[in-house]
Protein backbone atom coordinates (compact mmCIF):
# COMPACT_ATOMS: atom_id res chain seq x y z
CA UNK A 1 0.00 0.00 0.00
CA UNK A 2 0.72 3.56 -0.70
CA UNK A 3 2.53 5.57 1.96
CA UNK A 4 0.46 7.64 3.75
CA UNK A 5 -0.04 11.98 2.45
CA UNK A 6 -0.67 12.41 6.56
CA UNK A 7 -4.49 12.64 6.25
CA UNK A 8 -4.93 9.10 6.47
CA UNK A 9 -5.01 8.25 2.80
CA UNK A 10 -2.42 7.30 0.12
CA UNK A 11 -1.13 9.79 -1.80
CA UNK A 12 -1.09 9.93 -4.90
CA UNK A 13 2.50 10.37 -6.07
CA UNK A 14 3.58 7.49 -3.96
CA UNK A 15 0.86 4.91 -5.33
CA UNK A 16 1.89 5.97 -9.00
CA UNK A 17 5.54 4.78 -8.07
CA UNK A 18 4.70 1.22 -7.23
CA UNK A 19 4.25 1.10 -11.08
CA UNK A 20 7.23 -0.36 -11.71
CA UNK A 21 7.17 -2.59 -8.64
CA UNK A 22 3.56 -4.14 -9.35
CA UNK A 23 3.83 -4.01 -13.39
CA UNK A 24 6.30 -7.53 -13.24
CA UNK A 25 3.71 -9.00 -11.04
CA UNK A 26 0.32 -8.39 -13.00
CA UNK A 27 -0.80 -11.19 -14.86
CA UNK A 28 -1.86 -10.76 -18.35
CA UNK A 29 -4.38 -13.29 -18.03
CA UNK A 30 -7.99 -14.25 -16.12
CA UNK A 31 -7.44 -13.00 -12.21
CA UNK A 32 -8.20 -14.85 -9.66
CA UNK A 33 -11.38 -13.63 -7.84
CA UNK A 34 -10.21 -10.90 -5.15
CA UNK A 35 -6.54 -10.12 -6.16
CA UNK A 36 -5.12 -6.86 -5.30
CA UNK A 37 -2.95 -6.79 -8.31
CA UNK A 38 -5.13 -7.92 -10.96
CA UNK A 39 -8.60 -7.67 -12.05
CA UNK A 40 -10.83 -10.08 -13.43
CA UNK A 41 -12.67 -9.47 -16.54
CA UNK A 42 -16.07 -8.07 -16.91
CA UNK A 43 -17.78 -11.38 -18.74
CA UNK A 44 -15.97 -13.09 -15.46
CA UNK A 45 -13.72 -15.17 -18.23
CA UNK A 46 -10.88 -14.74 -21.18
CA UNK A 47 -11.74 -11.37 -22.55
CA UNK A 48 -12.94 -11.57 -26.29
CA UNK A 49 -10.15 -8.94 -27.59
CA UNK A 50 -12.48 -6.76 -30.15
CA UNK A 51 -10.79 -3.71 -30.40
CA UNK A 52 -12.81 -1.51 -32.05
CA UNK A 53 -15.87 -2.67 -30.12
CA UNK A 54 -18.18 -0.34 -27.51
CA UNK A 55 -19.30 -2.00 -24.72
CA UNK A 56 -21.87 -0.98 -22.30
CA UNK A 57 -21.30 -2.23 -18.69
CA UNK A 58 -24.31 -2.89 -16.28
CA UNK A 59 -24.84 -5.19 -13.14
CA UNK A 60 -28.35 -5.34 -11.92
CA UNK A 61 -27.01 -5.66 -8.33
CA UNK A 62 -26.82 -1.86 -8.37
CA UNK A 63 -30.65 -1.79 -8.28
CA UNK A 64 -30.68 -2.94 -5.48
CA UNK A 65 -29.20 0.35 -3.69
CA UNK A 66 -32.62 1.93 -2.77
CA UNK A 67 -34.37 3.55 0.10
CA UNK A 68 -36.31 0.81 2.67
CA UNK A 69 -39.11 3.85 2.83
CA UNK A 70 -39.84 2.63 -0.92
CA UNK A 71 -41.28 6.62 -1.74
CA UNK A 72 -40.37 8.06 -4.66
CA UNK A 73 -38.89 11.14 -3.10
CA UNK A 74 -35.81 10.51 -3.59
CA UNK A 75 -34.09 11.37 -6.85
CA UNK A 76 -31.45 8.78 -7.37
CA UNK A 77 -32.82 5.36 -7.86
CA UNK A 78 -32.85 2.54 -9.34
CA UNK A 79 -35.38 3.74 -12.33
CA UNK A 80 -32.31 5.86 -13.65
CA UNK A 81 -30.26 2.89 -15.17
CA UNK A 82 -33.26 0.98 -15.84
CA UNK A 83 -34.53 4.30 -17.72
CA UNK A 84 -31.01 4.48 -19.77
CA UNK A 85 -30.71 0.33 -20.34
CA UNK A 86 -34.49 -0.02 -21.55
CA UNK A 87 -33.50 3.34 -23.77
CA UNK A 88 -30.85 1.95 -25.76
CA UNK A 89 -32.43 -2.07 -26.01
CA UNK A 90 -35.29 0.11 -27.36
CA UNK A 91 -33.44 2.20 -30.46
CA UNK A 92 -31.33 -0.67 -31.00
CA UNK A 93 -27.81 0.50 -29.98
CA UNK A 94 -27.39 -2.14 -27.09
CA UNK A 95 -27.58 -4.77 -29.86
CA UNK A 96 -24.28 -2.92 -31.30
CA UNK A 97 -22.31 -3.20 -28.46
CA UNK A 98 -20.14 -5.68 -26.07
CA UNK A 99 -22.72 -5.69 -23.05
CA UNK A 100 -20.87 -7.17 -20.08
CA UNK A 101 -21.43 -7.10 -15.97
CA UNK A 102 -19.52 -5.44 -13.48
CA UNK A 103 -17.60 -6.71 -10.66
CA UNK A 104 -16.63 -5.37 -6.39
CA UNK A 105 -14.02 -3.07 -6.36
CA UNK A 106 -11.04 -4.63 -4.21
CA UNK A 107 -10.45 -3.31 -0.58
CA UNK A 108 -6.78 -2.56 -1.83
CA UNK A 109 -8.60 -0.71 -5.05
CA UNK A 110 -10.33 1.52 -3.15
CA UNK A 111 -7.95 2.72 -0.69
CA UNK A 112 -5.84 3.86 -3.70
CA UNK A 113 -7.78 6.62 -3.50
CA UNK A 114 -10.08 6.67 0.09
CA UNK A 115 -8.59 6.39 3.61
CA UNK A 116 -8.63 2.64 5.23
CA UNK A 117 -11.32 3.87 7.63
CA UNK A 118 -13.34 5.24 4.76
CA UNK A 119 -13.19 2.29 2.71
CA UNK A 120 -13.97 0.08 5.86
CA UNK A 121 -17.12 1.77 6.91
CA UNK A 122 -18.82 1.56 3.68
CA UNK A 123 -17.28 -1.58 2.04
CA UNK A 124 -19.82 -4.17 3.28
CA UNK A 125 -23.44 -4.73 3.84
CA UNK A 126 -24.99 -6.07 7.30
CA UNK A 127 -23.08 -4.90 9.99
CA UNK A 128 -25.61 -2.61 11.80
CA UNK A 129 -23.01 0.10 11.34
CA UNK A 130 -25.57 2.83 11.91
CA UNK A 131 -26.64 1.42 15.28
CA UNK A 132 -22.48 0.46 16.58
CA UNK A 133 -19.55 2.45 16.90
CA UNK A 134 -19.89 4.17 13.44
CA UNK A 135 -23.20 5.85 14.11
CA UNK A 136 -21.53 8.62 13.78
CA UNK A 137 -21.24 8.86 10.13
CA UNK A 138 -25.17 8.37 9.54
CA UNK A 139 -27.88 10.71 9.98
CA UNK A 140 -31.62 10.21 9.67
CA UNK A 141 -32.70 11.44 6.27
CA UNK A 142 -36.67 13.16 5.65
CA UNK A 143 -37.97 9.80 5.27
CA UNK A 144 -36.80 9.08 8.94
CA UNK A 145 -34.58 6.53 7.23
CA UNK A 146 -30.54 6.18 7.68
CA UNK A 147 -28.22 7.87 5.24
CA UNK A 148 -25.35 9.63 5.17
CA UNK A 149 -26.59 13.17 4.52
CA UNK A 150 -30.29 14.18 3.97
CA UNK A 151 -30.52 12.66 0.71
CA UNK A 152 -28.18 9.88 0.35
CA UNK A 153 -29.21 6.95 0.88
CA UNK A 154 -27.70 3.88 2.99
CA UNK A 155 -29.24 0.56 2.44
CA UNK A 156 -27.05 -1.90 5.39
CA UNK A 157 -28.14 -4.37 3.58
CA UNK A 158 -27.33 -3.44 -0.25
CA UNK A 159 -25.77 -0.02 -0.66
CA UNK A 160 -21.97 -1.57 0.33
CA UNK A 161 -21.90 -3.89 -2.58
CA UNK A 162 -23.49 -1.35 -5.12
CA UNK A 163 -20.57 1.04 -4.19
CA UNK A 164 -18.05 -1.72 -4.89
CA UNK A 165 -19.63 -2.97 -8.21
CA UNK A 166 -19.99 0.43 -9.24
CA UNK A 167 -16.41 1.23 -8.44
CA UNK A 168 -15.45 -2.14 -9.82
CA UNK A 169 -17.54 -1.55 -13.14
CA UNK A 170 -15.59 1.70 -14.17
CA UNK A 171 -12.07 0.12 -13.24
CA UNK A 172 -12.88 -2.84 -15.38
CA UNK A 173 -13.76 -1.14 -18.02
CA UNK A 174 -11.57 1.76 -18.20
CA UNK A 175 -8.40 -1.22 -17.62
CA UNK A 176 -10.24 -3.21 -21.34
CA UNK A 177 -10.30 0.03 -22.91
CA UNK A 178 -6.57 1.19 -22.25
CA UNK A 179 -5.09 -1.66 -22.84
CA UNK A 180 -6.78 -2.44 -26.28
CA UNK A 181 -9.65 -5.04 -25.58
CA UNK A 182 -12.07 -2.58 -26.55
CA UNK A 183 -12.16 0.89 -28.19
CA UNK A 184 -14.34 2.82 -25.63
CA UNK A 185 -17.29 1.94 -23.85
CA UNK A 186 -20.27 3.29 -21.44
CA UNK A 187 -20.48 2.56 -17.68
CA UNK A 188 -23.95 2.97 -16.50
CA UNK A 189 -23.51 2.99 -12.86
CA UNK A 190 -24.98 4.08 -9.51
CA UNK A 191 -24.49 5.06 -6.68
CA UNK A 192 -22.50 7.97 -9.03
CA UNK A 193 -19.18 9.14 -7.46
CA UNK A 194 -17.42 12.48 -8.28
CA UNK A 195 -18.36 14.14 -4.95
CA UNK A 196 -17.09 11.13 -2.66
CA UNK A 197 -13.89 12.55 -0.54
CA UNK A 198 -10.47 10.36 0.49
CA UNK A 199 -12.65 10.46 3.50
CA UNK A 200 -16.41 11.54 2.98
CA UNK A 201 -19.70 10.00 1.36
CA UNK A 202 -21.33 12.81 0.36
CA UNK A 203 -24.32 13.90 -2.42
CA UNK A 204 -25.21 10.36 -3.08
CA UNK A 205 -21.47 9.45 -4.06
CA UNK A 206 -19.48 6.47 -2.01
CA UNK A 207 -16.80 5.45 -3.36
CA UNK A 208 -14.88 7.82 -6.34
CA UNK A 209 -15.51 5.58 -9.78
CA UNK A 210 -13.68 7.18 -12.37
CA UNK A 211 -10.84 8.57 -9.50
CA UNK A 212 -10.25 5.30 -8.39
CA UNK A 213 -10.76 3.81 -12.12
CA UNK A 214 -7.75 6.70 -13.26
CA UNK A 215 -5.42 5.84 -10.14
CA UNK A 216 -5.57 1.89 -11.20
CA UNK A 217 -4.38 2.53 -14.33
CA UNK A 218 -1.42 4.85 -13.26
CA UNK A 219 -0.74 2.08 -10.64
CA UNK A 220 -0.69 -0.50 -13.17
CA UNK A 221 0.69 1.27 -15.78
CA UNK A 222 -2.43 1.20 -17.86
CA UNK A 223 -1.51 4.56 -19.02
CA UNK A 224 0.74 7.75 -18.13
CA UNK A 225 -1.41 10.31 -18.99
CA UNK A 226 -5.07 10.43 -18.25
CA UNK A 227 -7.65 13.04 -18.88
CA UNK A 228 -10.72 13.29 -16.93
CA UNK A 229 -13.59 15.87 -18.25
CA UNK A 230 -16.67 16.40 -15.76
CA UNK A 231 -19.33 17.52 -17.45
CA UNK A 232 -21.94 17.33 -14.62
CA UNK A 233 -23.74 21.11 -13.77
CA UNK A 234 -22.24 20.44 -10.17
CA UNK A 235 -18.16 20.75 -9.80
CA UNK A 236 -16.95 16.91 -8.60
CA UNK A 237 -15.25 18.25 -5.91
CA UNK A 238 -13.90 14.97 -4.67
CA UNK A 239 -11.94 14.02 -7.82
CA UNK A 240 -10.50 17.32 -7.75
CA UNK A 241 -9.48 17.02 -4.38
CA UNK A 242 -8.02 13.86 -5.27
CA UNK A 243 -5.67 14.90 -8.44
CA UNK A 244 -4.88 18.44 -7.09
CA UNK A 245 -1.30 17.83 -6.96
CA UNK A 246 -0.92 15.90 -9.87
CA UNK A 247 0.43 16.09 -13.48
CA UNK A 248 -0.48 12.73 -14.73
CA UNK A 249 -4.25 13.39 -14.54
CA UNK A 250 -5.31 16.32 -16.17
CA UNK A 251 -9.21 17.31 -14.44
CA UNK A 252 -11.26 19.88 -16.82
CA UNK A 253 -14.98 20.66 -15.40
CA UNK A 254 -17.32 22.72 -16.63
CA UNK A 255 -19.60 23.63 -13.92
CA UNK A 256 -22.30 25.99 -12.31
CA UNK A 257 -20.40 28.00 -9.54
CA UNK A 258 -22.88 31.29 -8.84
CA UNK A 259 -19.70 32.50 -7.45
CA UNK A 260 -19.43 29.73 -5.02
CA UNK A 261 -23.12 29.73 -4.22
CA UNK A 262 -24.21 26.45 -6.00
CA UNK A 263 -23.40 22.57 -4.18
CA UNK A 264 -21.09 21.84 -3.65
CA UNK A 265 -19.44 25.02 -4.04
CA UNK A 266 -15.42 24.50 -5.49
CA UNK A 267 -14.53 24.80 -8.61
CA UNK A 268 -12.97 28.50 -8.88
CA UNK A 269 -10.66 29.09 -11.98
CA UNK A 270 -8.08 30.13 -9.46
CA UNK A 271 -8.03 26.70 -8.45
CA UNK A 272 -5.28 25.45 -10.87
CA UNK A 273 -3.68 22.22 -8.35
CA UNK A 274 -0.70 22.45 -6.82
CA UNK A 275 3.11 21.29 -6.65
CA UNK A 276 4.13 19.85 -9.62
CA UNK A 277 0.22 19.68 -10.85
CA UNK A 278 0.07 23.08 -11.40
CA UNK A 279 -1.99 23.56 -14.50
CA UNK A 280 -3.74 20.15 -14.25
CA UNK A 281 -7.00 21.24 -12.75
CA UNK A 282 -8.91 23.39 -15.14
CA UNK A 283 -12.38 24.92 -13.52
CA UNK A 284 -14.41 26.80 -16.03
CA UNK A 285 -17.09 27.91 -13.61
CA UNK A 286 -20.12 29.45 -14.49
CA UNK A 287 -22.07 32.34 -12.32
CA UNK A 288 -25.75 33.98 -12.58
CA UNK A 289 -25.14 37.45 -11.00
CA UNK A 290 -26.36 36.58 -7.08
CA UNK A 291 -29.15 39.40 -7.36
CA UNK A 292 -30.78 38.70 -10.38
CA UNK A 293 -33.81 37.30 -9.73
CA UNK A 294 -34.47 33.54 -11.02
CA UNK A 295 -37.10 34.19 -14.05
CA UNK A 296 -34.87 37.17 -15.60
CA UNK A 297 -31.62 34.84 -15.13
CA UNK A 298 -30.52 33.73 -18.81
CA UNK A 299 -30.81 30.23 -20.27
CA UNK A 300 -27.29 28.73 -20.28
CA UNK A 301 -27.10 25.74 -22.76
CA UNK A 302 -25.72 24.55 -25.73
CA UNK A 303 -23.64 27.93 -27.24
CA UNK A 304 -22.16 28.38 -23.34
CA UNK A 305 -21.12 24.76 -23.66
CA UNK A 306 -19.49 24.57 -26.72
CA UNK A 307 -17.59 27.46 -26.45
CA UNK A 308 -15.60 26.42 -23.20
CA UNK A 309 -15.40 23.01 -24.78
CA UNK A 310 -14.17 24.50 -28.23
CA UNK A 311 -12.24 27.64 -26.27
CA UNK A 312 -10.76 25.40 -23.05
CA UNK A 313 -11.74 21.85 -22.85
CA UNK A 314 -10.94 20.70 -26.61
CA UNK A 315 -7.61 22.92 -27.16
CA UNK A 316 -6.29 21.68 -23.71
CA UNK A 317 -6.89 18.21 -23.92
CA UNK A 318 -5.21 17.97 -27.51
CA UNK A 319 -1.82 19.86 -26.07
CA UNK A 320 -1.77 16.99 -22.96
CA UNK A 321 -2.44 14.32 -25.70
CA UNK A 322 -3.84 11.53 -23.01
CA UNK A 323 -3.91 7.87 -23.38
CA UNK A 324 -7.33 8.04 -22.46
CA UNK A 325 -10.20 9.90 -21.38
CA UNK A 326 -12.46 9.02 -18.55
CA UNK A 327 -15.58 11.26 -18.41
CA UNK A 328 -17.58 11.69 -15.82
CA UNK A 329 -21.26 11.92 -16.90
CA UNK A 330 -23.46 13.51 -15.20
CA UNK A 331 -26.62 14.88 -17.07
CA UNK A 332 -27.91 17.24 -14.56
CA UNK A 333 -27.66 19.88 -16.81
CA UNK A 334 -30.13 19.23 -18.99
CA UNK A 335 -33.47 21.59 -19.48
CA UNK A 336 -35.86 19.13 -17.18
CA UNK A 337 -33.88 19.58 -14.12
CA UNK A 338 -35.41 22.33 -11.29
CA UNK A 339 -33.05 25.39 -10.71
CA UNK A 340 -32.06 23.67 -7.12
CA UNK A 341 -30.25 20.89 -8.61
CA UNK A 342 -29.75 22.27 -12.15
CA UNK A 343 -30.93 25.31 -13.79
CA UNK A 344 -29.32 25.23 -17.52
CA UNK A 345 -30.53 23.62 -20.91
CA UNK A 346 -28.11 21.72 -22.35
CA UNK A 347 -28.67 19.13 -24.95
CA UNK A 348 -28.55 15.67 -25.23
CA UNK A 349 -27.04 16.69 -29.17
CA UNK A 350 -24.41 18.80 -27.20
CA UNK A 351 -23.26 15.50 -24.96
CA UNK A 352 -22.71 13.47 -28.43
CA UNK A 353 -21.11 16.06 -30.00
CA UNK A 354 -18.50 16.32 -26.97
CA UNK A 355 -18.25 12.60 -26.81
CA UNK A 356 -17.36 12.45 -30.29
CA UNK A 357 -14.94 15.33 -30.19
CA UNK A 358 -13.05 14.12 -27.27
CA UNK A 359 -12.45 10.87 -29.33
CA UNK A 360 -10.13 12.78 -31.07
CA UNK A 361 -7.98 14.35 -28.45
CA UNK A 362 -6.44 10.81 -27.60
CA UNK A 363 -3.23 9.10 -28.53
CA UNK A 364 -4.99 6.23 -30.00
CA UNK A 365 -8.36 8.07 -31.17
CA UNK A 366 -11.40 6.61 -29.61
CA UNK A 367 -10.02 5.82 -26.03
CA UNK A 368 -13.26 7.24 -24.31
CA UNK A 369 -15.10 5.86 -20.96
CA UNK A 370 -18.17 7.34 -20.14
CA UNK A 371 -19.04 6.76 -16.54
CA UNK A 372 -22.66 7.55 -15.33
CA UNK A 373 -22.84 10.61 -12.35
CA UNK A 374 -25.89 12.26 -11.74
CA UNK A 375 -29.38 13.27 -14.03
CA UNK A 376 -32.53 12.89 -12.44
CA UNK A 377 -34.74 13.54 -15.41
CA UNK A 378 -35.21 10.05 -17.34
CA UNK A 379 -36.31 11.02 -20.44
CA UNK A 380 -33.33 13.58 -20.50
CA UNK A 381 -30.76 10.78 -19.11
CA UNK A 382 -32.32 7.99 -21.51
CA UNK A 383 -31.64 11.06 -24.52
CA UNK A 384 -28.51 12.09 -23.61
CA UNK A 385 -27.04 8.09 -23.20
CA UNK A 386 -28.92 7.26 -26.49
CA UNK A 387 -26.78 10.68 -28.20
CA UNK A 388 -23.37 9.77 -26.60
CA UNK A 389 -23.68 5.90 -26.92
CA UNK A 390 -24.16 6.91 -30.66
CA UNK A 391 -20.77 9.00 -31.07
CA UNK A 392 -18.82 6.04 -28.91
CA UNK A 393 -20.29 3.75 -31.85
CA UNK A 394 -19.29 5.94 -34.48
CA UNK A 395 -22.82 6.26 -35.83
CA UNK A 396 -24.30 9.02 -37.76
CA UNK A 397 -25.53 11.74 -35.08
CA UNK A 398 -28.42 14.15 -34.71
CA UNK A 399 -27.38 17.33 -35.47
CA UNK A 400 -27.19 20.32 -33.17
CA UNK A 401 -29.91 22.71 -32.92
CA UNK A 402 -30.26 24.92 -36.20
CA UNK A 403 -29.50 28.16 -34.28
CA UNK A 404 -26.92 27.30 -31.79
CA UNK A 405 -23.82 28.36 -33.63
CA UNK A 406 -25.39 31.85 -34.65
CA UNK A 407 -26.44 32.12 -30.74
CA UNK A 408 -23.93 34.42 -29.04
CA UNK A 409 -23.66 32.68 -25.51
CA UNK A 410 -23.99 34.58 -22.28
CA UNK A 411 -21.70 37.44 -21.54
CA UNK A 412 -20.97 36.59 -18.28
CA UNK A 413 -19.75 32.62 -19.42
CA UNK A 414 -17.68 34.36 -21.72
CA UNK A 415 -16.07 36.50 -18.98
CA UNK A 416 -15.90 32.84 -17.19
CA UNK A 417 -14.38 31.34 -20.16
CA UNK A 418 -11.78 34.30 -21.25
CA UNK A 419 -10.61 34.61 -17.17
CA UNK A 420 -9.69 30.15 -16.86
CA UNK A 421 -8.08 30.62 -20.69
CA UNK A 422 -5.75 33.69 -18.90
CA UNK A 423 -5.77 31.82 -15.96
CA UNK A 424 -4.00 28.28 -17.81
CA UNK A 425 -1.89 30.68 -20.15
CA UNK A 426 1.14 30.06 -18.01
CA UNK A 427 1.09 26.31 -18.09
CA UNK A 428 -0.23 25.55 -21.66
CA UNK A 429 0.73 26.66 -24.88
CA UNK A 430 -2.73 27.08 -26.54
CA UNK A 431 -4.14 29.22 -24.21
CA UNK A 432 -1.61 31.86 -24.48
CA UNK A 433 -3.28 32.59 -28.10
CA UNK A 434 -6.72 31.68 -27.05
CA UNK A 435 -7.09 34.08 -24.07
CA UNK A 436 -6.48 36.73 -26.88
CA UNK A 437 -8.75 35.07 -29.21
CA UNK A 438 -11.31 34.46 -26.52
CA UNK A 439 -11.06 37.99 -25.05
CA UNK A 440 -11.70 39.09 -29.17
CA UNK A 441 -15.52 37.02 -28.56
CA UNK A 442 -16.63 38.49 -25.20
CA UNK A 443 -15.93 42.06 -27.52
CA UNK A 444 -18.41 40.43 -29.98
CA UNK A 445 -20.52 39.31 -27.62
CA UNK A 446 -20.19 43.09 -26.13
CA UNK A 447 -21.15 44.79 -29.38
CA UNK A 448 -24.32 42.58 -30.29
CA UNK A 449 -25.42 43.40 -27.21
CA UNK A 450 -24.79 47.02 -28.11
CA UNK A 451 -26.60 46.48 -31.35
CA UNK A 452 -29.54 44.94 -29.62
CA UNK A 453 -29.89 47.84 -27.46
CA UNK A 454 -29.94 50.40 -29.95
CA UNK A 455 -32.17 48.68 -31.82
CA UNK A 456 -35.08 48.88 -29.13
CA UNK A 457 -37.58 52.03 -28.95
CA UNK A 458 -35.91 55.69 -28.12
CA UNK A 459 -32.81 53.79 -28.93
CA UNK A 460 -31.86 57.03 -31.74
CA UNK A 461 -31.78 59.24 -28.62
CA UNK A 462 -29.03 56.66 -26.98
CA UNK A 463 -27.09 57.38 -30.56
CA UNK A 464 -27.11 60.79 -30.92
CA UNK A 465 -25.89 60.77 -26.73
CA UNK A 466 -23.13 58.33 -27.71
CA UNK A 467 -21.90 59.79 -30.76
CA UNK A 468 -21.72 63.08 -29.15
CA UNK A 469 -19.59 61.46 -25.98
CA UNK A 470 -17.62 59.75 -28.66
CA UNK A 471 -16.85 63.69 -30.28
CA UNK A 472 -16.22 64.84 -26.78
CA UNK A 473 -13.29 62.78 -26.47
CA UNK A 474 -11.45 62.73 -29.93
CA UNK A 475 -9.77 65.74 -29.99
CA UNK A 476 -8.19 67.74 -32.97
CA UNK A 477 -5.39 66.83 -34.68
CA UNK A 478 -6.24 63.26 -33.33
CA UNK A 479 -7.52 59.78 -34.78
CA UNK A 480 -9.13 57.35 -33.26
CA UNK A 481 -7.89 53.81 -33.88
Amino acid sequence: MAQSDGAGRPGLHAVVTQRSSLSSSISQGPASPGSATTSPPLTGGTVDHQPMATVLAYDTAMLRHTCPCSTTNHIEHPGRLQSIKARLCQVGLEDKCIKTKGRKATHQELTSVHSENHTNLYFGNGKKKVHGDSSKYFVKMRCDQWGVDADTVWNESHTGTAARIAAGTVIELATHVATGNYKNGYAIVRPPGHHAEQKRAMAFCYFNNVAVAATQLLLHAHAQKILIFDWSIHHGNGTHDIFYDSDSVLYISIHRFDHGKFFPGTGAAEQVGDGVGKGHTVNIPFSFDTDTPLAKRPTIGDAEYLAAFRNIVYPIAREFSPDIVLVSAGFDAMANHSPQIGGYSVSAQCYGYMTQELMKVTNIPGKVVLALEGGYSLPDICDASEACTRALLDLPMPPLAADVESTQPDPACMRAINKTAQTMSPYWACMRNEARGVDQMSETVAAAKALQELSKPNAGDRMEHAESMDMDQEQPGESSV
